[in-house]
């Protein structure tokens, strides 16, 4: 080969080479431009959401923590207790508000943001330069994601104990010697029917007392004793009374003297309370329940809180998919982008009143697991609907 030819062919391979490097560099950079790009961008999304959710959640916890105040007031009334013990109490109720409540605050921060930013074209400005609708709900969806898994250690673990303590507290301020407070020469009226006088009190250990007890119209008691002691048991209060004598009356009237006696003030025990029980059991020992439950009123109700907590949390993650794929899809359609917001709603209700109907109603394990596999298909289904192109 002639050495012009050579050196001609050289050059065009170096000329080649360096096209291609350039290429590849170009390629790089607008990998990183765009990477970049989505990362501002995500950071942008996620503080807007992050902000309206914590202002949501706050308002929505305060009003609802407000409200059970309001709802426990004759509690505090009644029983007499220090206005910090019941502050105390009703605190202990927040993180069960607030796992019911984090669902729907996720939804509203989700509409409120991104239809904020369809109506200022930003979305259109972001669909125009390229992006997709699952890139612009990834934001949505590193919130919602990381909001189920708070909201599943809420249900798992924190709202169990927090209840149990919550009722604990409950028990020993309405029926132990906490909110206990005597007066001296006064009446004071226990319960409906139970009144106690006292001539002096000093701590627990009482004086000249006199107890009337007219709960039961059939065994109606009237006591009285030199001294007393108010003590702690496991069914409440009692006082043990000294050296008094005691009038039972009924069909016929009993009178009698004692050296000691033992008085129950209440009959409330601590465990009885079935309303309320599933709430502070863990979770662990609920799942054991389900097969060993004594009636099947209770393991219905074992199932629907099992249901609450296990697929509860997941509701956050489909409402805030299903939320940005009504909006996203519909704001490509300029003439139908209004009524996006009201469909979305729409849509919200009817999954969450389906899945507390279906989570109140069912009543065999059978139909807890469909529940479970019909939350997945709608997460699978709801995914797809936001991936598709």
């Amino acid at each position: 080969m002639a050495p012009p030819l050579k050196k001609f062919f050289k050059n065009s391979l170096i000329i080649v080479l360096e096209s291609e490097k350039r290429k590849k560099n170009l390629t790089l950079y607008l990998l990183r431009f765009i990477l970049l790009r989505m990362k501002i961008l995500n950071r942008y999304f996620l503080r807007q959401l992050v902000m309206i959710f914590i202002m949501l959640l706050l308002v929505l916890t305060g009003l609802a923590w407000m409200v059970q105040i309001m709802s426990m007031m004759k509690f505090l009334l009644n029983y007499g207790i220090r206005l910090t013990n019941f502050l105390g109490l009703t605190m202990l109720m927040v993180p069960f508000i607030m796992s019911i409540i984090i669902p729907f605050v996720t939804f509203i921060a989700v509409i409120f943001v991104y239809n904020k930013m369809i109506s200022d074209n930003e979305i259109t400005v972001m669909a125009a330069s390229g992006l997709s609708p699952r890139q612009i709900a990834r934001p949505a969806l590193i919130m919602a994601t990381v909001l189920m898994i708070v909201h599943f250690m809420l249900n798992l673990w924190i709202v169990p104990v927090t209840q149990g303590d919550f009722y604990d507290t409950q028990w020993n301020l309405r029926y132990g010697l906490a909110h206990m407070k005597l007066q001296e020469s006064a009446f004071t009226e226990m319960s409906s029917g139970l009144v106690v006088y006292v001539d002096k009190v000093s701590g627990h250990d009482l004086s000249q007392v006199m107890l009337s007890d007219m709960r039961d119209e059939k065994n109606q008691m009237t006591i009285f004793a030199e001294k007393g002691k108010l003590v702690s048991t496991v069914r409440g209060l009692s006082l043990v009374m000294t050296n008094g004598s005691l009038m039972v009356s009924g069909n016929a009237t009993t009178v009698g003297t004692f050296e000691s006696f033992d008085m129950d003030l209440n009959v409330a025990d601590k465990d009885g309370d079935d309303k309320f029980r599933v709430r502070r059991v863990l979770t662990s020992e609920l799942i054991k329940s389900i097969l060993n439950s004594p009636s099947a009123k209770q393991h219905k109700i074992v199932l629907s809180e099992l249901c609450s907590r296990l697929y509860g949390p997941v509701m956050n993650l489909i409402l805030a998919i299903l939320c940005a794929t009504i909006l996203l899809r519909s704001s490509l359609l300029r003439r139908r982008a209004s009524f996006a917001p009201a469909a979305a709603v729409a849509a919200m209700a009817v999954v969450m009143a389906t899945f507390m109907t279906a989570s109140n109603i069912i009543s065999s394990i059978t139909q807890f697991l469909l529940l479970g596999m019909a939350i997945f298909i709608l997460l699978c289904v709801t995914i797809f609907a936001l991936y598709k192109k």
